[in-house]
């Protein structure tokens, strides 16, 4: 296989910024990096889609029945994904509404077969356990092909004002995650592992600032 692959992460976060986009953006990166190491994989293409920025239009399908024309371009971006990753709040023990109306108006049938990296964020990690009996099993009964290893952080994974930046355990279940997810949009033996940087001295509130808009 050649050409470009295009690896969509799919954001269900509320803030702005949010420890979500956060987690999902370092998945996209440490996935699209692992990818580049094959000879075959040229270029890569990551996409985030912004469930926030649709709220209104996933309202307005799940009530008439017709996607508005923005809602209807990130269901197109989703399903025309090489590798789709996917991350939720985690609300009630679960993954957000948000998450799931806009996956329930996901066509039926159109994400079978395609490899997901699941992951989630919640306030302590007591939550983790939704990625295991909510959020991999909504993409089992989706019939895509969902990674080994789902990934899940917690406040005390991103470090503090006072302390280190992201923990070398999510630094490693990133890396192991996203090169499970290379390896299946490659379909090929699993591809050399990354070696997970030390992580960075930065505060939390600094690497949620870096996401703000008017940063540029």
């Amino acid at each position: 296989m050649s050409g470009a692959r295009r690896l969509v992460a799919v954001c269900a976060g509320l803030g702005l910024p949010s420890s979500t986009r956060l987690l999902a953006d370092r998945l996209a990166e440490s996935t699209a990096r692992q990818l580049e190491w094959a000879a075959s994989a040229t270029d890569v293409e990551i996409t985030v889609v912004e469930l926030r920025q649709l709220a209104v239009d996933i309202s307005k399908h799940l009530v008439t029945g017709f996607p508005p024309p923005a809602l209807r371009a990130a269901l197109d971006t989703v399903t025309g994904a090489d590798g789709l990753i996917v991350v939720t709040p985690v609300f009630n023990a679960s993954y957000s509404g948000l998450f799931k109306s806009f996956f329930d108006l996901v066509e039926r049938g159109a994400l079978a077969g395609k490899p997901v990296l699941a992951a989630a964020t919640g306030g302590t990690a007591r939550h983790s356990l939704a990625l295991e009996y909510a959020v991999r099993p909504l993409f089992t009964h989706l019939r895509a092909q969902v990674t080994p290893t789902a990934v899940f952080a917690a406040p005390e994974d991103w470090g503090s004002a006072g302390g280190a930046g992201p923990s070398a355990g999510l630094a490693s279940r990133v890396v192991r995650a996203a090169g499970e997810l290379a390896h299946l949009v490659m379909g090929t033996p699993p591809l050399r592992p990354e070696e997970p940087e030390e992580p960075e001295v930065v505060p939390f509130e600094e690497q949620l600032a870096a996401l703000r808009p008017d940063r540029g």
